[in-house]
């Protein structure tokens, strides 16, 4: 009874019911009696294929997956009593082998001489070429593999075991990274070493600067120590793992994915060594014409190389036009070589790039295009006093996409380069060293006095203001005769552009103070009425202090400027 009470908790506790009725059948028909064979056959008639398949988890191992309904015990109950019913034997029979029996629809696995469960014909899968006596064997070999780690994590002194070898491989672990960490610091200093050496041999400087192989050597042993660093955590990681009965599934995972990317790598890196060779190729050659284009351009903003239709100013932007066309050169001619360029994927997501670009580059190509207009007409340099829309102030940078003005207050304002191209741009400082710029101001002031004495008092206020060149001399314009009274315009040339505010400013206060000084009122009259007496400079007034009479230059030997004498 203890045997049959035993078959049946594992075929499903109902059939055991009918195993006595089956038994009597058969020793009536002059066969053996065997009612765990009829307890299987008669749940192999009621097995059907469940909606919600269950997997039996034993020890953190997947053993078998159950996706039959038995006498209404669902998958996920088979599962349970069967995990229940193995945590028994661990404990009762911890040396018992695992074994699978075949019946005439079912295969039954057993430990020892204990039924765990039945894999019927309803729980294969047939479409993906599964067969009952095989997925029976392999569940078994699963089961054995997963006992025999339950029972040794029921063991203390392996368990211990487990534990000293973890640690010494943790030791280990440290040894070997703390090594390479070493290695690296040491292959970064003899890099610099073989870099000085270099320096040392005819032209070496030049193949120093093109090539950077300092950088390129320091790099490249960083990169080894990092993968080799990311190869020892990866073993230690996978062999403290299979150290410990449940958590060895997961460190046999991490060493069978290592080898297979290992092996899968590899194979793919062999088939594609030839197209990496080329693409290196391209890559080495790319660099090293950019290497020398960037070299030429440097030395043309440098003046030290005239290249035909370059100029100091524009070599920095050619030089950085001309470098993405080579590396743009060496994607096309290496785009056929690079692993996967022929996969659908890599088509599709190349097209969705270009659609992306496509898309949000109408803006940014007409801001490249203004500013390749900005560069190349040269109407702006850095270090410029320029005015544009309203902006005054100094150009501090000449972007692909916009431009950079610093005003005197200190403000960095950036401009983009189509208001630039659409806009008037003034640059005081072009000309400023040879022929000098003019700085205009006005006055309004009645024709009741007499114009030579203005001219003379806004040459006195020029001579007074600090930072205003005396050649070109200062020249004064009737700019207009309103009905009022009459517009002078003051024009001065500055010694430094960016002081034009502050120069301004100066000669303003000159202007106020001469005009004090000699009684003139800067007014700009405007009448309702006619005037008492008529607005005109009698001659005996003409040349009222400053203005010098020309019968007078020579004895007082005052100078003459604009047509006007001044004391």
């Amino acid at each position: 009874m203890v045997q049959a009470r035993v078959w049946f908790g594992v075929v499903v506790l109902a059939a055991g019911l009918a195993a006595p009725a089956a038994a009597q059948t058969a020793a009536a028909q002059g066969q053996p009696s065997d009612p765990f064979r009829a307890a299987v056959a008669l749940a192999a008639k009621s097995a059907q294929v469940s909606d919600a398949p269950a997997t039996l988890v034993y020890a953190n191992r997947a053993v078998v997956e159950f996706r039959a309904t038995v006498l209404s015990r669902s998958p996920a109950h088979r599962a349970a009593a069967a995990v229940e019913l193995l945590d028994r034997l661990v404990d009762e029979v911890p040396a018992g082998r695992i074994s699978a029996r075949s019946y005439d629809e079912a295969t039954a696995v057993f430990v020892g001489d204990h039924p765990v469960f039945v894999v019927f014909a309803a729980d294969i899968d047939r479409l993906a070429g599964e067969n009952l006596t095989t997925s029976a064997a392999d569940a078994a070999g699963r089961l054995q593999v997963a006992f025999d780690e339950a029972v040794e994590l029921r063991t203390p002194g392996r368990l211990v075991k487990s534990v000293l070898l973890a640690l010494g491989a943790t030791v280990l672990y440290a040894l070997a990274l703390w090594a390479v960490i070493r290695l690296t610091r040491r292959a970064a200093g003899f890099s610099r070493a073989a870099e000085r050496r270099l320096l040392k041999l005819p032209g070496g400087e030049i193949i120093a600067g093109v090539t950077h192989a300092e950088l390129f050597v320091r790099r490249l042993f960083t990169l080894a120590g990092v993968l080799l660093g990311a190869l020892l955590t990866y073993g230690w990681l996978a062999a403290v793992l299979r150290r410990f009965p449940y958590t060895r599934p997961w460190g046999e995972s991490l060493r069978s994915g290592l080898f297979s990317v290992a092996a899968s790598a590899g194979a793919s890196l062999l088939n594609e060594l030839p197209n990496l060779v080329t693409v290196l190729g391209i890559i080495i050659v790319t660099r090293f014409l950019a290497r020398l284009t960037v070299l030429a351009f440097e030395a043309v903003e440098r003046g030290r190389v005239l290249l035909p239709g370059v100029h100091p100013e524009t070599a920095q932007p050619t030089r950085r036009i001309a470098v993405a066309l080579l590396w743009l050169f060496a994607l096309i001619a290496s785009y056929k070589y690079l692993p996967g360029s022929e996969s659908e994927v890599f088509k599709g997501v190349s097209v969705f790039v270009g659609l992306i670009i496509s898309l949000g580059s109408t803006g940014v190509m007409n801001q490249v295009m203004s500013g390749l207009m900005v560069t190349y007409s040269r109407a702006l340099r850095l270090g410029d006093f320029v005015k544009v829309a309203d902006v005054e102030g100094t150009v501090v940078q000449l972007g692909t996409l916009s431009t950079k003005i610093r005003t005197p207050r200190n403000e960095e304002i950036t401009i983009p380069n189509t208001v630039v191209v659409s806009h008037p741009a003034t640059n005081y400082s072009r000309h400023a060293e040879r022929d000098g710029v003019f700085v205009p101001t006005s006055v309004t002031i009645g024709y009741d006095v007499p114009w030579r004495q203005i001219h003379a008092l806004l040459l006195l206020a020029a001579d007074r203001t600090p930072d205003v060149r005396k050649d070109p001399k200062p020249v004064v314009l009737q700019v207009a005769l309103c009905d009022f009274y009459v517009k002078y315009t003051l024009l001065v040339c500055v010694e430094q552009p960016q002081r034009r505010l502050a120069l301004l400013a100066a000669l303003h206060a000159n202007v106020q103070d001469a005009f004090n000084e000699y009684g003139v009122q800067i007014m700009s009259p405007n009448y309702e009425a006619d005037p008492s007496g008529p607005k005109v400079v009698p001659p005996s007034l003409w040349y009222s202090a400053p203005a010098v009479p020309p019968a007078e230059e020579q004895v007082t030997g005052v100078q003459r400027r604009d047509g006007v004498a001044v004391r």
